[in-house]
């Protein structure tokens, strides 16, 4: 069973300073590698989607979180105000107000819906130490948040989409979800008192979970609207959300946000809060878990390393990590210096591919092909061997080494 928080220490991806603060955890080099990794991907599966990309402050005045509801349903979950002149700025706890003012900043068509605005932002909680733990619990969250601003036609459509995109998503990255909740709430005064608001949107969700094994669980909904929670199961067997689908009546109401309709009048849009792979952090975390820090080949922070057996192979193999390096493949040399042939293949376990190159490979320019999980190719030619490992990172296949 691996456990992220000593398994990333370990691999040296994240850490902590007392200094910093709990749950502020920094990125090592290798960590910001597949951290930077996931989230170009997310950015690209996104753009092929036909989101466009914003920009928001982590800080909002107070008055932007009492419109939204935030600072009357969700305060206690925010760090305190901080005056500035006469204001007080709050850092953020979400981000859907943000965007909320984005699309309310331009009048809006009917034809120019769906809108898909997506940030990968910061925003802050204040949880308590108490439950405060490695990547899955912190108090400075970077994450993937996307609204879809619609008419209410097109809810279902674009929230059986951002479902769809979850899912390949997972599939990319090697992970699966445990199951599918529909959250509703519960008997609690922390949810917006409007029924009509919960009958609309909860309606919307089951329709989209339609034909999706899932089960309903009162007292798990956001404060203004039910939800779909994408929920994931660590090896100790703990579940947890990862992503989400949110339809959301609320916020337009309460920001005045509208479109143009074909009458000519305005409309409400309805906005939909989608989250791909959620935190950021979160994400790692269970990546980290369910790899056991073999990621998937794409991701790995180092996907080729080269092991030269003597100092005399060393100029080869600083040619090889060159030639990988203008492929775009991450690679490292790990030289005599580093101990033992046998030693530096024991240090380089968790990396996808290791190139052997001795005398006879070098003079041939080719290299002794290890892969992760044990096999041996053989002596590959370097230039196949760098067509392979570019074409199994493009693809995000799961195979390292596919038949010829």
């Amino acid at each position: 069973m691996h456990d992220h928080r000593r398994l990333g220490r370990e691999l040296e991806l994240f850490d902590t300073d007392p200094l910093m603060g709990a749950g502020l955890p920094y990125w090592l080099p290798d960590g910001a590698v597949v951290r930077h990794v996931l989230e170009e991907y997310v950015r690209e599966v996104e753009r092929a989607a036909g989101y466009r990309h914003v920009y928001s402050p982590v800080l909002g005045k107070r008055e932007l979180y009492e419109i939204s509801g935030h600072w009357s349903h969700y305060g206690d979950d925010m760090f305190p105000p901080m005056r500035l002149g006469g204001e007080e700025v709050v850092l953020r706890p979400s981000l859907c107000p943000h965007h909320a003012l984005i699309y309310r900043s331009r009048s809006h068509s009917y034809r120019e819906l769906p809108l898909r605005i997506a940030e990968l932002g910061g925003m802050y909680r204040s949880e308590l130490s108490g439950v405060l733990g490695g990547l899955t619990r912190v108090r400075s969250i970077q994450l993937n948040d996307a609204h879809i601003f619609c008419t209410p036609e097109q809810a279902v459509a674009e929230a059986r989409a951002a479902l769809d995109l979850i899912r390949r998503a997972y599939d990319d990255l090697g992970i699966r979800a445990s199951r599918y909740r529909l959250s509703l709430p519960g008997d609690s005064g922390k949810y917006v008192p409007d029924p009509e608001l919960w009958r609309r949107a909860t309606a919307l969700l089951e329709e989209v979970l339609d034909g999706v094994d899932h089960e309903s669980v009162e007292g798990e909904a956001a404060f203004y609207g039910p939800k779909i929670d994408v929920q994931i199961t660590d090896p100790a067997g703990r579940e947890s959300t990862l992503s989400t689908v949110q339809i959301d009546f609320h916020q337009p109401e309460r920001f005045d946000l509208h479109y143009i309709g074909p009458d000519g009048g305005k409309h409400r849009p309805v906005m939909v809060h989608r989250s791909i792979i959620g935190s950021v952090e979160r994400a790692v975390a269970h990546l980290i878990e369910a790899h056991g820090g073999a990621f998937p080949v794409w991701l790995a922070p180092v996907q080729l390393v080269v092991l030269p057996v003597a100092e005399a192979q060393e100029e080869r193999a600083h040619e090889l990590v060159r030639r990988a390096e203008a492929r775009g493949i991450r690679a490292e040399l790990s030289g005599p210096g580093h101990g033992t042939l046998g030693a530096r293949v024991r240090a380089a376990r968790l990396v996808p591919y290791q190139a052997v190159i001795g005398e006879r490979e070098a003079d041939a320019d080719c290299a002794a092909v290890r892969l992760r999980d044990g096999r041996r190719p053989g002596v590959v030619p370097v230039g196949e061997l760098l067509e392979r490992i570019a074409a199994r990172s493009g693809d995000r296949g799961a195979e390292l080494w596919a038949a010829a």
